[in-house]
């Protein structure tokens, strides 16, 4: 009879296993595919191909990524979501090429993200998404070439304003977190602006055509601006993994 109190025993992948499973991308990096194969262990013997440039572990039964991952020196695309981590390693900001980062829909907590994620310099997709965080780490505001942040599904009242400020910042997914009422919509939407050059002329220093082409423009702009005050915003991110809005109560099943 089975001893109770174990959790389910998880795939072995050895390292034959794990060979057979890189692929190569279309712009030719080398992809190590070990998502869905019900992993429950991050499996070492995957560290004796660190010359890989990407690693896809998702949607396994993953609770501890260990110190070693720091090993992928040439990693620049690291899939971990929809596993059960509660905690990222500190050496995690030892793999400096990181550009791609999605660690959504585990069980993540403010305190489980270490200081040292702000040594990932390169990073510009970073997911967060799905986890049990209350506030924003502060690390993330030190990230300069971050492109895209997944905030979605968690628990936080606030986003503090280092992160608006990120200068190369496009895409940021704050949906379905406990802020508090009316602020979301006047703060959050539209937050990401930039402004390059601002050139002021009065309508009477302009030529007919031209001052037709602002007249338009500005008629387009008031279209838009009004049809987005009447129709909730559903924000489109290409990279980043946004699980359905039942997710959350089911992530068992998304899983």
């Amino acid at each position: 009879m089975a001893k109770s109190g174990k959790g389910p025993k998880g795939k072995k992948i050895t390292l034959s296993v794990a060979k057979n499973c890189i692929k190569i991308t279309f712009d030719g990096r080398k992809r190590l595919d070990l998502s869905k194969m019900g992993i429950t262990n991050f499996p070492k013997c995957i560290l004796r191909l660190n010359d890989i440039d990407e690693l896809d572990l998702s949607r396994n039964m993953i609770k501890k990524i260990p110190d070693s991952i720091s090993k992928f020196q040439n990693l620049r695309w690291l899939d971990l979501h929809s596993n059960y981590i509660d905690k990222l390693p500190e050496s995690i900001g030892q793999m400096t090429s990181l550009l791609y980062l999605n660690v959504s829909n585990n069980r993540l907590t403010t305190n489980g993200l270490p200081v040292e994620l702000n040594q990932l310099k390169n990073i510009r997709t970073v997911n967060l998404g799905l986890n049990h965080l209350d506030s924003v780490p502060t690390t993330l505001g030190a990230l300069k070439e971050l492109h895209e942040v997944g905030l979605h599904d968690n628990l936080l009242t606030t986003i503090p304003t280092s992160i608006f400020k990120l200068p190369k910042l496009k895409k940021l997914n704050t949906q379905r977190n406990p802020f508090p009422k009316g602020e979301e919509s006047d703060t959050f939407i539209d937050s990401i602006k930039r402004l390059d050059n601002l050139h002021l002329v009065e309508e009477k220093d302009l030529c007919g055509p031209c001052l037709r082409k602002c007249q338009q423009a500005r008629e387009k702009l008031n279209r838009i601006k009004n049809m987005a005050m009447t129709t909730p915003r559903k924000a489109i991110f290409s990279n980043l993994v946004s699980p359905n809005s039942m997710a959350k109560e089911s992530q068992e099943d998304w899983r």
